[in-house]
Formats: structure tokens, C-alpha cells, sequence
């Protein structure tokens, strides 16, 4: 309020103008207008005064009042952190990206423990070598050989009363058979698997007599059977041999068993 009494007292002084030529002339003394006598307070002047006196102040720059323009301090008002809310729903899966880079080799790991001990490893060991002694003629037209020396019987699977071998471990087996032709006569003889021929040992007549052989290697499943028989025809059929030496030999072993 002081301040803007101030303003007004200022306002109310004559403005003084620089003096010209004229001035220094000596002037004419007329009646004096009487002066101004405070006679009333500033809230007691008239409408009339106090509005010509806030018109000029408000044109005058030199007494314009300031726009007040109020601020407020958002950080004053700004409350405590509240709570954190409950999460979210999950988005949609995103697209497979491309693999990264491969990392670094990592460090060597402990030494694990020894797992329990596997199964024993069974091996299959099957073989015969059987033979004859004796010369023999066949008396039918299918006529059983049987052998009377035992060269090799591994585990006994090669019957000799009934002069046939007997599988007992299923897989692949090389059978062998060697016989002396006799002089003059034909040497004829099967090869069986089971009652089925599976190879022929042949020889024709002739005036001296040879060793003559025949080979086959046969896949055999547990109680197959493979044996030697002599086959008749209209000419004689016989296999020499003699006790001093051995002519007739029958062999067999297991190259691959079946079961690992």
C-alpha cells in the first residue's frame, strides 16, 4: 500500500522541461491560480481524480505495474510412492530369433563316477573235426556215414552214434567234407541240412583213385542238423579208407554267432 501511495505522490509533481530562449526573458506577472491545499485523504478524493490518475499511470511505461504470473512447484505436491501393481498378462510368444554366436569353451568338468559294471561278454566258441577209418559201400540208396575217430568235439555238439551235428548256438557255420574215391567206382555223396541236400561231393569211376573235397558255409538256427549220407544208383558207390591212415574227414565250426 505504501508503495502505491508513493507511485501516486510522484505522479502528482510536475514534470520538469529543459529551458529555452524564451525563457530568459523576463515574464509577465499575472494573477497567480491558487494553490493546490490537501484537504481530503487519498481514500476520501473524488472518483474523478483517482480514475485520470490510474489512466495515466497505467499508459505511462515508467509506472506500469508488473504482470504477476503465480507458479506452483509441482514437486511440493508430488505424494509418496505407492505400491507396486500386480503383474501384468503375458504378450503372444515372440518369433524364434536367429542362434547366436557359439560361446567359449568352458572349463573341464569333475570326474563323474564309475557306472555299474555291464553284463559279461559271452563268447560263442563252436567246432568238430570227426573221422573215418574205415572204407565203406553203400547198401542203399541212402545210406547214413557215421565216423569213428574224434579229431575235435567242442562242448560235444557232434553226435557220434548218430553221426550228425547238432546246433546248439544259432548263426553262421563253414562245413568241410574230404573223402578217397576207390578204384573203378563212383564216389556220390550229400551234404544235409536237416532232410534236405545242400551240396554234393562227386567223383566219376575211374582207374586211380583221388581225394576229393567239398566246402559251404550254411546259416543254422538251434536245432538244425547237418550230416553226410552216401546216394546209390545203378553203378556201385564207395569211399576208401583204411585204420593206418584217415581218408575220411568231416569238419564244422561257428564263424559268427547270432546272439552278440
Amino acid at each position: 500500500m505504501e508503495t502505491l501511495f508513493l507511485l501516486l505522490l510522484a505522479s502528482s509533481l510536475p514534470a520538469s522541461s529543459p529551458r529555452g530562449p524564451e525563457d530568459s526573458l523576463p515574464r509577465k506577472e499575472g494573477p497567480r491560480p491558487p494553490s493546490c491545499v490537501r484537504c481530503c485523504g487519498p481514500s476520501e478524493q473524488p472518483a474523478s481524480i483517482t480514475a485520470s490518475r490510474f489512466a495515466r499511470m497505467t499508459s505511462d511505461s515508467f509506472y506500469r505495474l508488473p504482470r504477476i504470473r503465480p507458479t506452483i512447484d509441482i514437486t511440493i505436491l508430488k505424494g509418496d510412492k505407492g505400491e507396486m501393481g500386480a503383474p501384468g498378462i503375458s504378450g503372444p510368444e515372440g518369433e524364434a530369433g536367429e542362434p547366436g554366436p557359439q560361446g567359449q569353451l568352458g572349463r573341464k568338468g569333475q570326474k563323474g563316477q564309475a557306472g555299474r559294471p555291464g553284463d559279461s561278454c559271452k563268447q560263442h566258441y563252436v567246432a568238430f573235426s570227426v573221422a573215418r577209418t574205415k572204407a565203406l559201400h553203400s547198401s542203399d540208396y541212402y545210406q547214413h556215414v557215421t565216423f569213428d575217430t574224434v579229431l575235435v568235439n567242442l562242448h560235444g555238439h557232434f553226435n557220434m552214434f548218430t553221426g550228425r551235428f547238432f546246433c546248439y548256438v544259432p548263426g553262421i557255420y563253414f562245413f568241410n567234407l574230404n573223402v578217397h574215391t576207390w578204384n573203378y567206382k563212383e564216389t556220390y555223396l550229400h551234404i544235409m541240412k536237416n532232410d534236405g541236400e545242400v551240396a554234393i561231393l562227386y567223383a566219376q569211376p575211374s582207374e586211380r583213385s583221388i581225394m576229393q573235397s567239398q566246402s559251404l558255409m550254411l546259416s543254422l538256427q538251434e536245432g538244425d542238423e547237418v550230416w553226410v549220407r552216401m546216394f546209390k544208383r545203378e553203378r556201385e558207390n564207395g569211399i576208401y579208407s583204411e585204420e593206418s591212415d584217415v581218408y575220411i574227414i568231416f569238419n564244422g565250426h561257428l564263424i559268427k554267432p547270432d546272439i552278440d
